[in-house]
């Protein structure tokens, strides 16, 4: 990690991660320059960075070109990009994003950023470590909530924590919906919201939600992140506990989760 950062450039994708960063980025005195995502990225980014530029999802060449012209050599990406922009027909991929794809050998998600890395290392721009100045936020050990998990919900928690490692280990996502020892639900592009969602239809009620993060987890991209929309999808979805994993897991908005939680009777641990 570089010692002494004046500037860094930020991709953004949608949710409150990429807001975090800034404000976090601002309090250390570094300048943010920000792409935005049209369609993804919220434009209330703005108030929180010193310039936001906006691009289309598959205008990567353009993206490169505004850091080199502000002479971006640090870089980080937070917050996800809408998956369905990779089958969207209407979405245009220059052709740097082509390119990229026709030399990759899948879309996993690990497979694409890490790519993206290196197109941007070839540029002479180094992406970091998205959590290097929001080491605060990640989650701490124990249980954050009033309620601590049940025996039943300890046994699904040690379950399902298993299946999200291999699960994550294979790139395929980092959250699984058990319920009674059953896998009811595994996090593909979806994300974990929809995967939530999906598995609270089946569960009915009850569900323990597990998101932990990748067996080698790359914290340049997709590092596992919960906030209040997390637990409001679980109150939406009737289930019971959600399991995180220490020192790994971004919580935003913090108070405002616990507080969402424990109204809803719904255990937070971080094992």
């Amino acid at each position: 990690m570089p010692s002494k950062i004046h500037t860094i450039g930020l991709i953004a994708g949608n949710g409150k991660f990429p807001i975090l960063f800034a404000r976090a980025a601002k309090q250390q005195g570094i300048k943010v320059v920000a792409a935005g995502v049209c369609g993804d990225t919220t434009p209330f980014l703005k108030f929180f960075v010193n310039k936001l530029s906006w691009f289309k999802v598959g205008d990567l060449s353009s993206l490169f070109a505004f850091f080199q012209k502000e002479g971006i050599e640090h870089v980080i990406m937070a917050g996800q990009v809408n998956p369905d922009n990779l089958f969207d027909r209407r979405v245009e991929m220059d052709k740097e994003f082509q390119d990229l794809f026709a030399a990759i050998r899948d879309r996993k998600t690990d497979t694409i950023f890490a790519a993206i890395a290196d197109k941007l290392q070839q540029r002479g721009m180094e992406l970091l470590d998205s959590t290097f100045l929001l080491k605060e936020y990640l989650a701490p050990k124990g249980t954050l909530t009033k309620r601590g998990p049940s025996l039943s919900e300890l046994e699904d928690i040690q379950f399902g924590k298993d299946i999200a490692k291999q699960m994550g280990g294979l790139d395929v996502g980092q959250t699984v919906v058990v319920k009674e020892r059953a896998i009811v639900a595994i996090e593909a592009m979806e994300g974990t919201d929809q995967c939530i969602l999906r598995g609270g239809r089946i569960a009915q009620q009850g569900a323990v939600v597990v998101k932990m993060s990748k067996p080698e987890q790359d914290n340049r991209f997709d590092v596992p992140v919960i906030g209040s929309r997390t637990v409001a999808n679980m109150i939406k979805s009737k289930a019971a506990c959600l399991a995180i994993e220490a020192g790994k897991t971004l919580i935003i908005d913090r108070a405002q989760c616990v507080r969402l939680a424990n109204k809803a009777r719904i255990c937070v641990v971080a094992a």
